[in-house]
C-alpha cells in the first residue's frame, strides 16, 4: 500500500508540474505576441475592428479610419484606456510645433536675405546676362535647323519647358507640390511588400500602438487609396494660392506641419475617451487646417463642389456644415473617417487665424534677431545686430 501510495503521489505532482508549465509556456506566448486573452467575442462588422472588453485582440485586417483605406493592420499593444501614455505625444506635440514655428522664422530671415543679395546681384550683372532668354529661342532654332544634333538637345529643351511651366505656377503651387510630391512617395511605399511591416508602424497613427509619436508626423503623408491621395491633394492644390498668398510660404509650412500632429493629438485623445481604438491615416486633418483657415478669413468666398459646380455656397456657411458634421460622426461614433482628426485640424485652423498667428508668429523677432546676431557674428559678420524681417 505504501509503494502504490507514492506511486500515485508521484504520477499526480507530475502532471500538476506539466499542466503548470504548459500555462507558463502559453501565458510567455501571449506575452510575446504582445495580446491579452480577449474577455468577450470580438464582433466584426464590415471589417470594422469592434472593441468588445477592456482588452485588445489582434485584427488580421480591419478598416484605417480615413484620413485612410485599409492596409494591414499593425497588431496592437496590451492596451488599457489610460490618459498617462498620451504624455510623451503631447510633449512631441508641443515640442514640433514650437520647432516648427521656429525654423519657418528662419527660414523667412534667409530667403529675405537671399532676395536682397540675388537684387544686389542683379544690379551689378552684365548687360549680357539679360540676353539670355534670346539665346533660348536661338537654341530652338539652331535645333531645327541640324536634325542629327537636335536629337541630343531634345531633352534639354524638355526641361526648358518644364522649367517654363513651374515658373507659371503660383508660389502657393510651387510650396504644395512638394507635399504632393511626397504623399505620392509614401503612396508608392504602399506597394512594395517588404516595406509593410514599416509602413504600418511609422505610416499609420493608432494610440493603441508601440509607437505613438513619429506617426503623428508621417501618417500626416500617407495615404493607401489612390482615390483618398487624390481627393486630399486636388482640395490641397485647389486652396494653395489663397493659403500661402495670406501667411506666406514659410508660415504656411509650419502650420501645415503643425496642423498634421496637432489633429492627430486630437485624434489620439478622443479614441482613449471613447475607446473606439484604431489606426488612421491622411492629410486630411491638415488639409482640414488649410480650408477652416481660408474660411475663416474670407467667409464671403464663394465655394462649389467638383462634382456640383452648378451648387455654390459662402466659405463660412461650408465651414459651419463641416464642423457640424464632423461633430456628429465624433458623437455618434462613425468609424469610417477619422472625424476627431477632422475637427482637431478644423479648430486649429480657426483658432490660428483668429489668434494664433498673433500669439506666435507676430512674437517670432526676439528668436530672428538672436538668429541674425549668431549669423553676423564673426570676423566676416557685419557685428551690427538689428532685427529680423517683420
Amino acid at each position: 500500500m505504501s509503494w502504490r501510495g507514492c506511486i500515485l503521489r508521484w504520477a499526480r505532482d507530475d502532471i500538476i508540474c506539466i499542466a503548470t508549465r504548459g500555462n507558463r509556456i502559453t501565458l510567455n506566448t501571449q506575452q510575446r505576441c504582445g495580446f491579452k486573452k480577449a474577455v468577450k467575442e470580438t464582433k466584426t462588422k464590415k471589417g470594422v475592428i469592434e472593441e468588445a472588453g477592456p482588452s485588445h485582440t489582434q485584427p488580421s485586417e480591419g478598416l484605417i479610419h480615413k484620413r485612410g483605406a485599409s492596409p494591414p493592420v499593425e497588431p496592437s499593444v496590451a492596451y488599457s484606456r489610460s490618459f498617462g501614455r498620451l504624455v510623451k505625444p503631447l510633449v512631441f506635440t508641443i515640442g514640433f510645433t514650437g520647432c516648427s514655428f521656429g525654423t519657418a522664422a528662419i527660414w523667412q530671415y534667409e530667403s529675405l536675405k537671399s532676395r536682397v543679395q540675388s537684387y544686389f546681384d542683379e544690379v551689378r550683372a552684365d548687360w549680357l546676362e539679360k540676353l539670355r532668354p534670346q539665346k533660348q529661342g536661338d537654341l530652338r532654332k539652331w535645333v531645327s535647323f541640324t536634325p542629327l544634333c537636335g536629337r541630343f538637345v531634345k531633352p534639354v529643351l524638355f526641361l526648358l519647358q518644364i522649367n517654363q511651366w513651374w515658373n507659371s505656377l503660383s508660389e502657393g503651387q510651387r510650396t504644395v507640390a512638394g507635399i504632393i510630391a511626397a504623399n505620392a512617395v509614401v503612396f508608392c511605399c504602399w506597394r512594395v511588400p517588404s516595406f509593410q511591416r514599416s509602413m504600418i508602424k511609422y505610416f499609420t497613427s493608432n494610440p493603441a500602438s508601440k509607437t505613438l509619436c513619429f506617426p503623428m508626423l508621417l501618417s500626416t503623408f500617407s495615404h493607401y487609396s489612390f482615390f483618398h491621395m487624390a481627393a486630399n491633394m486636388y482640395v490641397l492644390w485647389s486652396f494653395s494660392s489663397s493659403i500661402v498668398s495670406m501667411l506666406g510660404r514659410e508660415q504656411f509650412m509650419a502650420v501645415y506641419m503643425s496642423a498634421g500632429v496637432i489633429s492627430t493629438m486630437f485624434s489620439y485623445v478622443c479614441k482613449t475617451a471613447s475607446g473606439r481604438l484604431g489606426p488612421s491615416l491622411g492629410a486630411s486633418g491638415a488639409i482640414m487646417t488649410v480650408l477652416a483657415a481660408v474660411c475663416t478669413k474670407m467667409p464671403e468666398a464663394k465655394l462649389a463642389i467638383i462634382f456640383l459646380p452648378m451648387y455654390a455656397f459662402s466659405a463660412g456657411n461650408a465651414l459651419k456644415a463641416i464642423v457640424v458634421m464632423d461633430t456628429a460622426g465624433l458623437v455618434l461614433g462613425w468609424r469610417y473617417f477619422d472625424h476627431a482628426a477632422h475637427l482637431g485640424g478644423a479648430l486649429f485652423g480657426v483658432w490660428y487665424i483668429m489668434y494664433g498667428h498673433e500669439l506666435i508668429w507676430k512674437n517670432r523677432e526676439p528668436l530672428v534677431k538672436v538668429w541674425h546676431d549668431l549669423r553676423t557674428k564673426g570676423p566676416s559678420g557685419g557685428g551690427n545686430g538689428g532685427s529680423g524681417p517683420q
